[in-house]
Order: structure tokens, then sequence, then C-alpha cells
């Protein structure tokens, strides 16, 4: 069969000369945010003298596909809106002022930019290259998408009643989290579960109403810690956290909790299973899925089999949280005796009237106390730690703080470490160099066009980000932004005086506005007594075999890629 192209050779001049075109391309759609902007575009000339070795025809075939394919790359460029495909019909120049954004690539968008690397650093380096900060725009597959790395206009955003609802993930639907607080849409519903969380969970009365609780985990976990050290010369905090953080969640919602060293096989088999389930939806909902994104593809692509595992996932869920509410029924009535010092279970049950929750509903948001809670807990105090054995310095002005304010007392309370500067300082320098929740965990969604003061106008059913990585590493936000500086927080210091709940969007790691996470103040009190008392407790320093390691990976939250693995010396009984 006769060729229907026939190449004619090239001579190594010309070739290079191509080479230099194709560079060029490369280059202009990584500067307009098509192609990654860590992609080395002189890899072509490198190739160059191997290349002109080959073969003419395989090698002239080679640079007649590659051209194509580019010129394909940018026709196609040429053809979409700013902002990707999600964003045709104009609609990123709704107002005054248009949004700024890469055009990504046809039906993803900019999905394989997220789907490997940090997403928040990936974004706030397209926002910063595109003159973006304020707000951009792009193209998740075909869903439309802006993000703000400003902390005027974050405020804007999270303060307004138009962005008070939430996109929603098919595994979060799917395991039940629609019809919890945290992704329920704003409206009744959401509201009174909004009230009766902030009334009878996260109330400053209840919080100090369930200290004694948290008191006793802390003191299993520090006997915990003592006890590997003593056995292996190192520590792995971080299975401690998470078992001193799931008990807390436990007896303060389910009233409920486990002895992780008992060895009654009834015990160990409801802990285990806890523990997996809690560790499964952690992985379902922080996996990247790309059929949220392109949903067609569910039909044939499901890699980390998201559909199936969520639907094995949520019945053994239901089990277990029903098996609670019947053994809180069993005991009842509820009328009379709620109390600050109740559980959250007692709490739901005994609402009546237009509170009255059915036990779908119920199920939904237990499971939800229990899995945020337990997860952001422990991974902030892994933070802290790391950053204490790495500046000993600062470690031993906190102890020295400790041991000025109660010496060789070890019976300290929340009460009394909340009084010391020092130690709030280091815990507020930590969510803001390490903020865990770095795109504020879960995006809004907005419910009708909104026009920001930038002149930039958000239509309708746009999923809307904050960049809170990006404004607490900002050298014009804060100073030395990469550098870990408690002192920016002491007043006395030269430092500032800073409420990191919402006030200020220079650094508010739980949101603010109507979605404010309402478990902060349990979650800040529960932090700071954990990490007065391991300093209080034990000197830590760097197991050299295994050195500190800061990197870092999302998944649900931002965490530390490789466990804290260190060395916990005793220093009081």
């Amino acid at each position: 069969m006769p060729l229907l192209f026939t190449p004619t050779p090239i001579s190594s001049f010309t070739l290079f000369n191509l080479l230099n075109i194709l560079n060029f391309i490369i280059a202009y759609y990584t500067i307009m945010g098509i192609l990654s902007t860590s992609l080395d575009t002189n890899w072509w000339v490198l190739t160059l003298p191997a290349i002109v070795g080959t073969h003419h025809n395989m090698l002239n075939n080679l640079i007649f596909v590659a051209l194509i394919a580019l010129l394909t790359i940018w026709i196609l460029g040429w053809a979409f809106p700013v902002g990707g495909v999600a964003w045709r019909n104009g609609r990123n120049q709704m107002g005054p002022s248009p949004i700024p954004g890469p055009k990504g690539f046809p039906i993803f968008g900019i999905l394989f930019h997220l789907n490997h690397g940090l997403p928040h650093q990936t974004l706030a380096s397209m926002a910063s290259t595109l003159s973006a900060t304020q707000l951009m725009a792009f193209s998740l597959g075909s869903t439309p998408a802006v993000i703000t790395s400003n902390p005027n206009i974050a405020r804007e955003i999270l303060n307004s009643p138009y962005f008070a609802d939430r996109p929603i993930k098919e595994s979060a639907k799917s395991l039940m989290f629609s019809r919890a607080i945290g992704f329920a849409p704003n409206g009744a519903y959401w509201r009174l579960l909004r009230k009766v969380a902030s009334t009878h969970m996260f109330s400053p009365k209840r919080i100090v109403a369930h200290e004694a609780g948290r008191l006793h985990d802390c003191a299993a976990m520090l006997q915990a810690v003592a006890q590997e050290q003593s056995q292996n010369g190192v520590v792995f905090l971080r299975k401690h956290l998470q078992d001193a953080a799931l008990n807390n969640i436990m007896g303060t919602v389910f009233g409920k909790r486990y002895n992780f060293e008992e060895q009654n096989q009834n015990s160990y088999e409801q802990v285990e299973e806890l523990r997996e389930m809690v560790r499964e939806g952690f992985e379902l909902l922080g996996a990247f899925n790309l059929c949220d994104y392109v949903p067609w593809m569910r039909f044939f692509y499901d890699p980390l089999h998201i559909k199936e595992r969520c639907s094995c996932l949520t019945p053994r869920v239901k089990r277990f949280v029903k098996r609670v509410l019947d053994e809180h029924r069993m005991v009842g009535p509820y009328k009379k005796n709620i109390s600050d010092g109740s559980d959250f279970v007692d709490v739901l049950l005994s609402l009546e009237g237009d509170e009255k929750l059915q036990d779908d509903d119920m199920i939904a948001v237990l499971w939800e106390m229990i899995f945020r809670g337990t997860d952001t807990t422990a991974l902030l105090t892994e933070w802290v730690m790391a950053e204490l054995v790495l500046n000993q310095q600062i470690q031993a002005r906190l102890r020295h703080e400790l041991d000025n304010a109660f010496g060789d007392n070890n019976h300290l309370t929340y009460a009394d470490v909340a009084k010391l500067t020092y130690l709030d300082a280091i815990v507020k320098e930590t969510l803001r160099l390490h903020p865990i929740g770095p795109l504020l965990s879960w995006a809004r969604l907005s419910t009708s066009d909104v026009q920001l003061s930038n002149g930039m106008v958000v239509p309708a059913n746009t999923t809307t980000m904050v960049n809170m990585w990006a404004i607490t590493h900002h050298p014009s936000v804060w100073e030395d932004p990469f550098e870990f500086k408690p002192e920016r927080f002491l007043k006395g210091e030269g430092g500032i005086d800073f409420d990191i709940k919402g006030v200020d969007l220079r650094l508010a790691p739980f949101g603010a506005g109507r979605r404010v996470c309402p478990g902060k103040n349990l979650g800040l009190a529960t932090v700071t007594l954990w990490v007065a008392k391991l300093v209080h407790r034990f000197e830590w320093l760097q197991n050299m075999a295994n050195p500190v390691d800061l990197t870092e990976v999302l998944k649900l939250s931002c965490e530390m890629k490789t466990p804290l693995k260190v060395v916990a010396i005793p220093r009081v009984a």
C-alpha cells in the first residue's frame, strides 16, 4: 500500500530549528498555564545528537507526529477560554474585571496538575505566575472553580451568605456526609444541626465538663509513650496521638472509651473495627477521584474502587453507630437527665418536636463527629512536636515556661496551660506554617452570581476555594514566611496579638463565616493541653537513624509524609 505521506529527509540544521520552534510552543503554553510550570522545556535540545543519528524515515515521522500533536494543542488552547473548558461562554468576564486563569487541557482542565505533588502549592504557583492571587479561574474537568490567595477576598467569600453551600464529592455523598454538618446544604436542616452542635457539643461549658476525659486520655497516652520508649528506645508518636484523639472524641460523642492495650477479645475486635473504619473513611474522602470532575468516566474508570469501597463501608458504619444508639436507648430516659457532662448521643436522643432527628440523620451526624474529630487533633499535635524536636531552643523555652508555672506538678489542666503565652504562640505558628487544611478542607459553592470588591464576578454554581497555605506563606503577608518563629505572635517581643478563629483571614485555619469549623475550641483546647503535657513530661530529641522530615502529603488533611519517629526522655514521674 503506498504511503499517504512521504517525508522528505531533514538536515540537522533544519531539525535544530524545528526543535527550537517546539521549545517555543511549549514555553508559551507553560506561561499560559496549559502545561505544567515545572516542565523542563530544554529536553528536546539535549536529545538532538541521539535523534540525528537515527534513520531519517523514523526521525521524520516522529517529528511529523510531534508537530501535529503540538499544533492540535495550540488550536485547542487558542479555542479555549481563560480558565479552561468549564469557563466557556464568557463566564469569567461577567463583571467589570475578568477573572484570569490557566486554560488547562481539553476535557480535564488542570486535573492532571493536581493529581501529583501538593495541590495547594501547585495552585499557589499558578496564581503567582498568572498574577491571579486575588482570584484565579480554572477547570476541574467540567467543574468551574475559582481560588483566592488574598486575605481580603477570602474574607468576602467566607463571610458571604452566597457562598454558604458546599460542593459534595461522590464519596462524601455515599458515606452519608450530605446529611451531616460539614456538607448539608444551607437551609433549615443545616441550621438545626449547627445549633445543636454549638449548644450541646462544642459549648464552653461542655468542653470544661468533659475535661476529665481528656486528662484521662492524655495520661494513657503519656504512659504508652513512656512504655514504647523504654522498650524500643524510640517512639512512633502518631499512633499514640491517634489513639488518644479517637478515645477523646468517642468519650465526648458516644460516652465510651477503649483500653487499646486490653487483651479482651471482644473489646479488641471493636477497637480494630473502629480504627479500620476511620482509616478507610480517611482514604476514601481524601482520595483524588477523577470521576468527581469527569462524571462519565465512572462507567468504566475507577482504579481506586471508590464506589465499591464506599458501598462496603457505609453499612458497616450504620451497624456500628446504630448499635451505640440502641445501647443508649436501653438506658434512657433522656429528657430530665441531660447535663453538660452528657455525651452527644444522649443529647440527640433527647431532642423533641422540630429538633428531633431520624436515626439515619443521627448516624450521619455522629459518624462525622468521630471522623473529623480524630484526624485533625492528632495531626496538628504531631506537627507541633516535629517543630519542637527540630527547634531545640524553642522547646527549651517552652519547658522553662511550663516549669516556672507548675514546677514538678504534673496534673495540669487546660485552664492552667491556657495562660501560657509562649505555648499559645507555638500552636499558632504551627497552624500558620503547617495548616492542616491548606485549602480550608472543603470548598464552598456559590448559590448565585456574586460580584466581589475587586470587580470580578463569580458565577452561580462555581466551586470556590481559599488557599490558606498561599496566604500564610506569602512574604507580603508574613515576614520570613517559611521560618518557624513563634515570637511573631508575642506582642511583648514585637509580634501581634492574633485571633486565629476566623476574624483575621491572614491566618484562619478553621475557616470563617457560617461554615467555620464548629469544633475549633475543642480542638485547640485538646492540642494545647497535650503539647504542654508531652513537653513537661519528656525531653524530645531526634532519632538520628530517622531524622525528622517535614515533607507534606495532602490527603483529607495535610500531614507529615513520614510519621514522626523520635526519642522521648522522661523528666518527671
